[in-house]
C-alpha cells in the first residue's frame, strides 16, 4: 500500500501561517507534502500571487495526514 506525498518548492499559507516567535511560524497542511530544508524558497498567500517574501523551512513533521512546517521569514517584499 502506497503514501500518497506531494513535492512543494514554495509555501502557499492561505492565511493560515501562525506566528511562534518574531520571524518563526508554522503551518499546517493536509497530508504528506515534502519541502526542502535549509534552502530559501518563497512564500505565497495562493500560487497565483505574487511572493511575500522568503523563508528557510526549519522542521517538517509529517503525523495523522498532515504536514506542519516550521519555517523562519528571512526577508519580507514589501507592498508599497
Amino acid at each position: 500500500m502506497g503514501m500518497p506525498l506531494e513535492l512543494n518548492t514554495m509555501i502557499v499559507t492561505k492565511g493560515n501561517e501562525k506566528r511562534e516567535q518574531e520571524n518563526l511560524f508554522s503551518l499546517v497542511k493536509k497530508g504528506y507534502r515534502l519541502y526542502p530544508i535549509d534552502i530559501p524558497i518563497d512564500i505565497r498567500k495562493t500560487k497565483q500571487s505574487e511572493s511575500s517574501g522568503t523563508a528557510v523551512i526549519k522542521k517538517v513533521e509529517w503525523e495523522a495526514e498532515k504536514t506542519t512546517i516550521t519555517y523562519q521569514l528571512v526577508s519580507l517584499n514589501s507592498t508599497n
